[in-house]
């Protein structure tokens, strides 16, 4: 486990990172890879510090997964990482300050205390009947 984040591997893949906010290195920390179809990094930089103002090009880019990332604002959740035959992979508690990039999977919540959480995901996002699929587990 690094530091400030974990990340959750099954039969040799990355399937999420768990990050925690608090624990920050300085500077600009990229948490996922160049080839994720989210990208995520995190900012640690003193008062002062100046980034240039810059803007992103056009690119055609193709996405065959969405991805998401939650991140727990206050409260607590209980997340649980499964493969997409309901195998479980991993389970944690997501608490104030974590963050968490699903990159493959299924994933399921439960919220422990009440929590103020946003979530973001790679997009376009085709609706929540197009573009996701329950799963069986036995949990």
């Amino acid at each position: 486990m690094n530091s400030f984040f974990e990340e959750i591997q099954y039969s040799g893949e990355r399937y999420a990172i768990v990050l925690n906010t608090s624990e920050s290195p300085e500077g600009l920390s990229f948490i996922t890879q160049d080839s994720d179809y989210i990208q995520a990094g995190m900012w640690n930089y003193k008062k002062g510090t100046n980034l240039p103002a810059h803007y992103h090009n056009y690119f055609e880019r193709v996405s065959y997964r969405t991805s998401e990332a939650v991140y727990v604002v206050e409260g607590k959740v209980e997340c649980k990482i499964f493969t997409e035959e309901g195998e479980p992979i991993w389970e944690g508690i997501l608490n104030k300050g974590q963050l968490i990039i699903q990159l493959q999977g299924a994933h399921k919540y439960t919220i422990l205390e009440d929590a103020i959480v946003v979530e973001t995901k790679n997009g376009p996002y085709f609706g929540a009947e197009v573009d996701r699929t329950r799963i069986e587990n036995n949990d």
